[in-house]
């Protein structure tokens, strides 16, 4: 099993679920409709990664950086940034012919996280900043969110069983884009605009 780390505790988390479309700029930046409810997908823990790569079976990745959420005792307890990559001409492939997103969502090696770090559960208070090469590249907050982390919560637990150590990968803002190798990423998640935990990555070929 794969493992993240949590304030210096090794965790396996059993699988990570995913709100996609939350953030309204990013909808209209992929040219996708507003959905008219939640859209979620699943992550395995295999698709748990810890090095950066700019490409997957010859397929440029992109990257879509999200506030990432631990789940224990049946609520929040700790936030990391998160990348989750994505093979997106494979994406618009399956999506055209009406079928699931598996294949360029959930392969090994697509979910990235930096440490996670406990905090007072003020969820509403998170944001997060995406820098590539020191360049701004995506920010936004809780408050640009269409569905909430307490919604979130709720209507995943009434769909999955929610296990100490799953994650909540929260949507991503506007910005994303593809992978470049040798670039430099830094994510930072804040609590009410104090940093409150990091992550960074060189993209290898």
């Amino acid at each position: 099993m794969n493992r993240i780390d949590v304030a210096g505790r090794a965790v396996a988390p059993s699988k990570i679920l995913c709100v996609g479309r939350n953030y309204v700029r990013h909808i209209e930046e992929l040219g996708n409709e507003i959905p008219d409810q939640m859209v979620v997908f699943a992550k395995p823990n295999s698709a748990i990664g810890h090095r950066l790569y700019a490409t997957r079976d010859g397929e440029p990745l992109h990257y879509e950086g999200e506030i990432a959420l631990l789940v224990e005792g049946g609520r929040y307890s700790a936030a990391a940034f998160g990348l989750d990559l994505t093979r997106r001409k494979l994406q618009g492939e399956l999506k055209n012919r009406g079928l699931p997103w598996e294949r360029a969502k959930a392969f090994d090696g697509a979910a990235l996280f930096g440490p996670f770090t406990p905090f007072d559960g003020s969820v509403n208070r998170l944001s997060l900043r995406l820098t590539i090469n020191g360049e701004e590249r995506q920010a936004g907050s809780v408050g640009l969110m269409i569905y909430k982390p307490a919604f979130i919560l709720e209507e995943l637990s009434r769909v999955f069983t929610l296990e100490d150590g799953d994650i909540v990968m929260t949507g991503t803002p506007a910005g994303v884009g593809p992978v470049e190798p040798g670039a430099d990423f830094e994510g930072t998640v804040y609590a009410a605009d104090a940093p409150l935990c990091s992550a960074h990555w060189a993209a290898e070929p």
